[in-house]
C-alpha cells in the first residue's frame, strides 16, 4: 500500500485548498479511503472518509467545509477545503480504510493570517 498526497500550502483563513491523495499496491476501486490530520504536538485525527461506494463522511468540526471525493479510474481521492479555520493546520494524510499504518508521508497545510 502505498499513498502520495500534496496540495498543502499556506492560506490564510476563509481561504481554500485542494488536497490530493495517489495510491498504488491495492484494489483501490474496493475500499475505503480517508483522511486524517495531525496537528502539531496533537494526535493522529480522522477527517473524513469515501467509501468505496461513494458514500462520504465527515468529522464535525469540517462538516460543511470539506469535501471528500473518488476517482477510481485515477485511484485518486480529493479532498477539497473551504473556509479554511486557523485549527485546520496540521499534515494531512490518506489511509486506506482508515488504518493510520498505511498512511503516506503527508501534506502540511498551513492557515494563518
Amino acid at each position: 500500500v502505498q499513498f502520495v498526497e500534496s496540495g498543502g500550502g499556506v492560506v490564510q483563513p476563509g481561504g481554500s485548498l485542494r488536497l490530493t491523495c495517489t495510491a498504488s499496491g491495492f484494489a483501490f476501486s474496493r475500499n475505503s479511503i480517508c483522511w486524517h490530520r495531525q496537528a502539531e504536538g496533537k494526535g493522529f485525527e480522522w477527517v473524513s472518509r469515501v467509501a468505496s461506494y461513494y458514500d462520504t463522511y465527515y468529522q464535525d468540526s469540517v462538516k460543511g467545509r470539506f469535501t471528500i471525493s473518488r476517482d477510481n479510474v485515477k485511484n485518486t481521492t480529493y479532498l477539497q477545503m473551504n473556509s479554511l479555520r486557523l485549527e485546520d493546520t496540521g499534515v494531512y494524510y490518506c489511509t486506506k480504510n482508515c488504518d493510520p499504518v498505511t498512511r503516506g508521508p503527508g501534506t502540511q497545510v498551513i492557515v494563518s493570517a
